[in-house]
């Protein structure tokens, strides 16, 4: 048994988000030492390789960007003392500032400074990638307490040539046809978008690891936006093998499910994502797809219209901790965490054993009663069990699945899956050839 299937659901939500506080503080960006040192954290866990593109490099129609990295941000005060500082929130430096060494009067300042005033107690989180510029963020408390005198500025970062990383985890299984999971680990300290979805991509290769699996999955922990691009332009051929795909992120609050539809809006990992919230038994909303939002825009681009689709707890911009400081550690909970690994489980579990079968006694109903498949008094309402072996012999025709048959007969696919199982196994079904794996 791998070693996370043995786990209680508690203890499982404690390690999980104890890994996410450990990669809390890293400074991440879409390039850069802090991207990287969190790829050297999830290899602690799970096998994964980087790959990198050189900064100038042209994919599709964007250019890698040059690397950035920092080391110290501040703003001080006449007396020294620093008002705004990078080692207490890596949120204040607008990600992707340039080097600044400067002293600038408040009023000469004010337009590099970013608050929320709708909650004045927050950090923004705000990003400069594609152009050159700098700012801070603080809170509007603390930019009302700022004297109008003079500061020294300093933002001690690098933005050269360099390197665009991603990290990959392989799985091997029977078939060379994938399943794609996809998380952006580009954000600095944001919890829930997207530490939340990179530990539960992390938590899900391992508990995939070791198992005997019928698709080879492959795990992408990738800089938004830039990283999709980049790896879909250098891996053209791996794109065309992934059968089902899932973003994740913003999948550790306490929001209820949703799940956002490929591009393609039937795929299996649609269906598949749509039956398991339906029997989730938690909060879940199904959403149409849209070309905003995070890395699945790039997969359902239409020149390769991957079956990809995002799952999420509360969705992006809804929320108002979203690109905050208030996205912190508190706002992820471990319980909501292990139910998100328990429920993307779930989902690849149907992936996994979705097949057609072929009733061997297709001319009426065969006798349950005689091989022990039915109850031993009649005239009682049958129960769930022996009404998912009715529906499984009754629509085992090679033209439908299980998941087919769970979605017409309103049963969870996991009770399907049994009784097709037992069928199998009593001699009354045989497995029909696979012709694809639309569902």
């Amino acid at each position: 048994m791998n070693e996370l299937e043995g786990m209680n659901p508690s203890d499982l939500g404690i390690e999980m988000h104890r890994f996410a506080a450990e990669i809390y503080p890293i400074c991440r960006s879409i390039t850069g030492e802090g991207i990287r040192e969190t790829f050297k954290q999830i290899q602690k866990l799970i096998p994964v390789q980087l790959h990198e593109v050189a900064s100038g490099t042209k994919v599709f129609d964007w250019v890698v960007p040059r690397e950035w990295n920092i080391r110290d941000a501040y703003i001080k005060d006449s007396t020294g003392a620093r008002v705004v500082d990078f080692r207490q929130s890596n949120l204040h430096v607008v990600n992707y500032s340039v080097p600044v060494s400067a002293r600038l009067l408040l009023s000469e300042l004010k337009d590099r400074l970013f608050t929320l005033p709708e909650h004045p107690d927050w950090i923004p989180y705000r990003t400069a990638y594609y152009r050159e510029d700098w700012g801070f963020c603080l809170s509007q408390n603390r930019l009302r307490q700022l004297q109008d005198a003079e500061y020294e500025v300093c933002i001690d970062s690098t933005l050269e040539d360099g390197r665009l990383t991603w990290a990959e985890c392989f799985l091997p299984g029977a078939s060379t046809e994938e399943v794609l999971i996809s998380a952006h680990a580009c954000h600095p300290s944001l919890a829930n978008d997207n530490l939340s979805g990179l530990t539960v991509a992390t938590f899900l290769a391992r508990l995939l690891s070791g198992r005997a699996l019928r698709y080879s999955y492959r795990f992408l922990f990738i800089p938004g936006t830039i990283g999709a691009i980049a790896w879909l332009a250098r891996n053209r051929e791996a794109a065309g093998r992934v059968r089902h795909g899932l973003v994740l992120t913003c999948v550790g609050d306490s929001g209820g499910f949703h799940y956002k539809k490929s591009r393609r809006g039937d795929a299996e990992i649609d269906r598949a994502a749509a039956h398991v919230l339906r029997h989730c038994g938690e909060p879940a909303e199904v959403l149409d797809f849209s070309p905003y939002g995070y890395d699945e825009r790039q997969y359902c681009s239409p020149g390769f219209n991957l079956p990809v689709g995002c799952l999420m707890r509360s969705v992006w911009g809804t929320f108002p901790e979203y690109h905050t400081s208030a996205d912190n550690l508190d706002f992820i909970h471990p319980e909501q965490m292990a139910r998100s690994l328990r429920l993307c489980a779930s989902i690849v579990d149907v992936l996994e054993k979705n097949k057609k079968y072929l009733n061997r006694n297709p001319y009426c109903e065969p006798q349950l009663g005689k091989r022990n498949l039915y109850r031993s008094t009649g005239g009682e309402s049958i129960d769930v069990e022996v009404n998912a072996r009715l529906w499984v012999l009754n629509l085992s025709d090679g033209e439908h699945s299980l998941l087919d048959i769970a979605e017409r007969s309103g049963l969870p696919f996991a009770a399907i899956h049994d009784a097709a199982e037992l069928l199998l196994e009593s001699g009354l079904l045989a497995e029909a050839a696979e012709s694809g794996s639309d569902g």
